[in-house]
């Protein structure tokens, strides 16, 4: 079997074992050819303009996207949120997103449904306000005091007394007592002024005593032959420290927290993935490898950037491909300032001198040697 791989040692190792794995011996060597020929087929040319070729093939599907939403206007399915703005969101590298949400992969017996709704609830933040139905401030002691509903404490599976050993965790600088009727906050050591009692309540209120924070929803449900939960908000961090959550499928859609937790590869993966997801649920077809190209892009230094005049543009050496995106009179002064040189190595800048771009045949220079004239 070895013998019949080494003519084809030049495709890429991870397509040669897929084919060692999944084929037959009596038909690798034809298996074998066929995958040669369609690599080679789409191998690049040398001097193809990748960059805009991936431009285009991006921006029309893009527009196409926004025209169809009109076009279906009401239609559920065609629902512009998860279109265009997704796409803007993903490739202008935002960080704070409209809608975080997060898929759960959840490890067995969980997976198939075990107290799948416990666990839920378990994830989802629950705030002092949606357990208390009073909150109310005594202005004669200045302090805040908090009624509770005990039989919302017992769907999260909580006692007061509990609530309260939560709290005292959280607040700084503030003595937390369970009175016979109610929860006692008080600044420790000094009186406080009205206005600032008023805010030590919205504070207080909006304290996380159970569950995760930032997953504000969550919907357990099947997805073929496994349950599982997707989130309104997301903490990728503390999700993946959960011991009944499958860490090795378990995904954010915050490219930027991605980035934190598993590192750049991870974060590039995933703003393919999120670009194409959008793509395919409109019905449009782009090939992967170009947003594989604009992925590379925007993760080649390290740390994502989005494709904006703060991001990668900011990193161009041209000064006239700067200029040409945004705010061109503000680059040419600075660059005059400090003497930059402009090679014109690319191509914005040839195409704004009415030169001959370097790609296809403009990659070429031909170099003739005179002939010497004969003595006579």
């Amino acid at each position: 079997m070895a013998d019949a791989f080494k003519d084809y040692l030049h495709i890429p190792k991870s397509f040669l074992l897929k084919v060692k794995e999944n084929t037959p011996e009596s038909k690798l060597k034809s298996v074998l050819k066929a995958l040669d020929e369609e690599y080679s087929e789409m191998k690049v040319v040398p001097g193809e303009s990748v960059g805009l070729v991936a431009a285009e093939s991006l921006g029309e599907p893009s527009t196409q996207m926004t025209l169809n939403t009109f076009h279906f206007a009401g239609v559920a399915e065609m629902n512009i949120t998860m279109g265009l703005p997704r796409i803007i969101e993903v490739l202008d590298g935002r960080k704070n997103l409209t809608t975080p949400m997060m898929d759960i992969y959840l490890n067995k017996p969980y997976s198939q449904g075990q107290e799948i709704k416990k666990i839920a609830l378990s994830i989802k933040e629950t705030r002092l306000q949606d357990v208390a139905t009073e909150i109310s401030i005594n202005l004669s002691d200045s302090r805040v005091e908090v009624t509770v509903d005990e039989s919302r404490l017992a769907e999260i599976g909580m006692t007061k007394q509990g609530l309260v050993t939560a709290l005292k965790g959280e607040v700084k600088g503030l003595s937390v007592d369970l009175r016979k009727d109610f929860i006692s906050f008080k600044v420790k050591n000094k009186e406080e002024s009205v206005n600032n009692i008023f805010k030590m309540k919205e504070k207080i209120k909006a304290i996380v005593v159970k569950g995760i924070k930032g997953i504000s929803q969550v919907l357990p449900v099947k997805r073929g032959n496994e349950f599982i939960i997707i989130t309104a908000g997301s903490n990728l961090k503390k999700i993946l420290l959960l011991p009944f959550v499958d860490t090795t499928r378990t995904i954010s859609n915050n490219i930027f927290e991605i980035e934190d937790v598993l590192g750049i590869e991870a974060a590039r993966q995933a703003a393919i993935d999120e670009v194409y997801k959008v793509i395919e649920n409109q019905g449009l077809n782009v090939d992967i490898r170009h947003l594989m190209l604009v992925a590379d892009v925007m993760c080649n230094s390290g740390k994502v950037r989005g494709i904006t005049r703060y991001g990668t543009v900011k990193e161009k050496v041209s000064v006239l491909a700067r200029a040409s995106f945004e705010t061109p009179i503000r680059h040419l002064i600075d660059a005059s300032l400090y003497g930059e040189t402009d090679n014109l190595k690319s191509v914005v800048e040839n195409v704004m001198l009415n030169q001959p771009v370097p790609v296809g045949t403009g990659m070429l220079k031909l170099v003739t040697k005179p002939e010497e004239k004969k003595a006579k």
